[in-house]
């Protein structure tokens, strides 16, 4: 196995960009180098270990190439991330005034990471930052020295160790080449016009269930949602809402489609169909989940497992969530 150093790079795009924009910028990375990840709305990664020969540039150089190329082409202004993987790139992007690009070598990762908040590693939610404040854990660095068994005792054993993997700095996934534009869509045509705000409920619910489904089948998570409403009149409304976090999970999704439908304040309206379309789809094992300490989102996923291993061996309608019971 090649033991080569890498180099990735995380550029955050300060400008709101169209799908068609968004995909022209990836085409325009890939002149530099072939790795480049969508990381929608506004970022994209690249690994530019290979791509240092051909230019013979530094890393640094490299990044500010690419920075380059998106003033001079498109008129994007864009801060950057330069490390030895995804994780780190991405940290050290968010570190970066606007404009400028931070790296972190090597050599000094720890010098540069361990100070930082614990709030600054990926999946550290308020609750588990309360939780390791209570404890006297404020700096990563302090979590990266913690005897392993400590920080079991305190989370769990395998959130521990996702902690302390993330907290020394590793991150071992790839940056792979993504579609920017891949979705999932569900819909539902009511057989008459809908007045029953329960009802439509119920529907917005029901079609959240099949995108979930459909999404940890394809072994993709979604990043944002988009609801349409249809109404008796031919005419119809559309609401687009970013997910807390990129996720697969029905409830999750099924949360932000219901807020969605709160948010139109429909209330007697004559509704014909209603359309949940998943956007910003990324691959469920490359990206990161928040940790949580709450025992039962750890049963809550479990039992969707389940409920999918008995879908695909009885049908669609062999389980389905307790509120869509007739």
């Amino acid at each position: 196995m090649s033991t080569r150093q890498r180099h990735i790079a995380h550029l955050h795009l300060h400008a709101a960009l169209t799908e068609a924009q968004y995909a022209d910028i990836i085409e325009l990375m890939s002149d530099i180098t072939p790795h480049v990840q969508a990381i929608p709305p506004n970022a994209v990664q690249l690994d530019l270990t290979s791509a240092l020969r051909y230019f013979d540039l530094s890393p640094y150089d490299v990044v500010q190439l690419a920075k380059l190329k998106l003033k001079a082409l498109y008129g994007v202004d864009s801060s950057a991330g330069l490390a030895g993987n995804r994780m780190l790139a991405a940290m050290a992007a968010d570190a970066a005034a606007p404009g400028a690009t931070t790296w972190v070598p090597a050599e000094r990762v720890a010098e540069w990471l361990y100070p930082r908040p614990v709030t600054a590693l990926p999946g550290i939610g308020r609750a588990m930052a309360d939780t390791l404040r209570r404890y006297g854990l404020h700096t990563i660095g302090q979590i990266a020295d913690l005897p392993s068994a400590t920080l079991q005792r305190l989370l769990g054993a395998g959130q521990a160790r996702l902690l302390t993997e993330r907290a020394r700095g590793h991150d071992p996934r790839p940056v792979v080449p993504t579609e920017p534009a891949a979705h999932q869509i569900a819909d539902l045509v009511l057989e008459r016009d809908c007045l029953d705000p329960a009802q439509h409920h119920r529907a917005v619910l029901g079609l959240a269930d099949q995108v979930g489904q459909r999404l940890r089948g394809e072994g993709q998570i979604a990043s944002r949602l988009t609801l349409t409403v249809r109404y008796a009149d031919r005419s119809s409304t559309t609401r687009t809402r970013t997910l807390p976090e990129p996720s697969n999970h029905s409830p999750s999704l099924a949360a932000t489609a219901l807020g969605l439908l709160t948010g139109l304040g429909l209330q007697r309206a004559r509704v014909r169909a209603f359309v949940i379309r998943a956007d910003d789809l990324l691959p469920a094992d490359r990206a990161y989940r928040q940790l949580s300490l709450d025992p039962g989102d750890a049963r809550a996923r479990a039992a969707e497992a389940a409920a999918d291993r008995a879908r695909r061996r009885f049908g669609p309608e062999a389980v389905r969530p307790a509120t869509m019971a007739n």
